[in-house]
């Protein structure tokens, strides 16, 4: 196969795909007499990728020349740019360990490849689009966690570090690009906490810092390709999104949309505030969580607990940002009578890379520790009934709340679990053997952390959901973890929605799936 990754006005640069057997094949069903199967290439751990080489076409010549960036065989190439000089385009590469990433300049005049910035992380590095070449062609913009938090740097175009233009004990969590003409680069921060946004401006040099957003909680900021006028995309947890127009000054210019009239509507809702709190896990680390209770809640009574999470690297689900779709079912959930609560545990996000990296090589043992303390923490409040604590969690979120039904089997009586990883020996290369390299590496990781090893510890009431035609994480996943069930003894209870992708959407079927999990709750969390 032949793919376009990026060009200029006199070449382009192909990544050429050689073909490979690690292929999948899903079945679907469509009102016919047989089945049709659908096949595609997915390289599960350890598995071999695709084989990949580099080429240099002359724009209108149909002959092109490779590129000599060494041996691809266990590397990735996830990022072609050029330069601001039209004969050298810079080739990312990475290591299959994804720890070692370097930018390389090649040459289309010579076809010289030099190595421009190198670097490497004892655990992995995060793939972003951040690199920016700056119009005086001596310098350019990079983003790293090389000094524990994600911050701005500024390199010239050997490769040396001018200067640190964001420094802190906070992350850059979205850079948003440089107003080269009036010396100004934007982001977005965590650093007034990791629960809200806020945008800033800062020179090239990290000087003459500005926080340009006033409203606190949650500002995402989407700017003109000048940078003479920017909007700002705001909420919280207890109001919905905002959008307003502003210029490089910071007046305003307009409201786009204010969401007034959606905001009252809602006040007929009866909705309960989102509150926020802190507490202390047994091993003295802090977690941030989220409650939602009930409208007419009564401290007196004992009320069930709903958890919600994601829990996947760098993830946040414990943000004061407007919770959308979710956020009306956790609505209607708790006025039927349950406390939602929703908890980030470790290898989450907006905490800086030793926060979030913990979990390298053991994906799910941290999370699930800090799930069941959770569970353990909101037990003990006197309004809560410990013996009616479930949890639900939709990808990685049901690859959680699958191995909290297991692990922490005396303290959760109830989960479901949507499209889960059941098995990281299933899913694909890129992605798992970033956290946790291969299966032949690191044998203890997958089977300490892979729920289909722990399916004879169930006791509660368990709930596993899947998409037929699920493309991404495959429903091989919940079909193993039924057989591990059923050779454990364990009775369940299972959904799969034929020829649905990972999103299970389309046509009646969310509606379906939130009313069975609604159902499910009640009959199994009620008293």
């Amino acid at each position: 196969s032949r793919t376009l990754v990026s060009s200029n006005l006199r070449y382009a640069i192909f990544l050429l795909s050689g073909d490979h057997q690690n292929v999948f094949t899903m079945t679907k069903y469509q009102n016919k007499l047989y089945p049709v199967y659908e096949t595609f290439k997915y390289p599960k751990v350890g598995e071999n990728n695709a084989q990949i080489s580099m080429h240099l076409f002359r724009v209108g010549d149909d002959e092109g020349q490779p590129i000599d960036v060494g041996d691809l065989t266990e590397r990735y190439v996830p990022r072609v740019q050029w330069t601001q000089d039209p004969s050298e385009v810079c080739i990312t590469t990475l290591n299959r360990h994804q720890n070692h990433l370097q930018l390389l300049i090649a040459n289309t005049d010579d076809n010289t490849v030099r190595t421009l910035l190198e670097e490497k992380n004892k655990y992995y590095i995060d793939i972003t689009n951040n690199l920016t070449f700056l119009k005086d062609g001596n310098h350019f913009i990079w983003t790293s966690e090389k000094d524990s938090y994600n911050h701005i740097y500024k390199y010239d175009m050997d490769g040396k570090q001018k200067c640190a233009i964001t420094k802190g004990n906070y992350d850059v969590t979205a850079f948003y690009g440089v107003d080269e003409k009036n010396n100004k680069i934007y982001y977005q921060s965590a650093e007034e906490s990791p629960l809200t946004r806020h945008i800033y401006e800062v020179n090239d040099k990290g000087l003459k810092k500005k926080k340009i957003t006033k409203a606190n909680g949650w500002n995402r900021c989407s700017f003109s390709s000048t940078y003479d006028y920017y909007t700002i995309t705001h909420s919280t947890a207890n109001s919905p999104n905002s959008y307003t127009v502003f210029d490089r000054s910071g007046e305003q210019i307009r409201v786009l949309e204010d969401n007034a009239e959606f905001a009252e509507k809602l006040q007929g809702y009866n909705l309960s505030p989102i509150e926020f709190y802190q507490f202390e896990t047994s091993e003295g680390v802090s977690l941030n969580g989220y409650m939602i209770k009930p409208k007419d809640f009564d401290e007196a009574k004992e009320y069930p607990v709903f958890m919600f999470q994601y829990s996947g690297p760098g993830s946040q689900q414990v943000t004061d940002q407007w919770k959308g779709f979710n956020g009306m079912w956790f609505q209607m959930l708790a006025q039927q009578g349950f406390i939602i609560a929703c908890v980030d545990p470790r290898g989450t996000g907006a905490r800086g890379e030793e926060f979030k990296k913990m979990t390298y090589l053991e994906l799910g043992k941290y999370e699930t520790i800090d799930q069941i303390e959770a569970a353990k923490y909101l037990g003990s409040l006197s309004y809560v009934d410990e013996d009616r604590i479930g949890i639900f969690g939709w990808s990685y979120g049901g690859y959680m709340s699958s191995l909290c039904i297991t692990k922490g089997a005396d303290t959760f009586s109830t989960a479901i679990a949507v499209a889960p990883v059941t098995n990281w020996r299933w899913y694909d290369s890129i992605y798992t053997e970033r956290y946790m390299r291969t299966e032949e590496e690191n044998e203890s990781g997958y089977r300490d952390n892979s729920p289909v090893y722990f399916a004879n510890l169930l006791k509660g009431n368990y709930l596993l959901v899947h998409g037929g035609g699920d493309d991404n994480v495959h429903p091989q996943n919940t079909y193993e973890m039924a057989n591990a069930l059923i050779a454990a003894d364990k009775q369940f209870d299972t959904y799969i929605y034929p020829n649905r992708n990972h999103g299970i959407y389309g046509g009646n079927t969310r509606f379906h799936l939130y009313t069975k999990m609604t159902d499910f709750l009640v009959e199994h969390l009620m008293p």
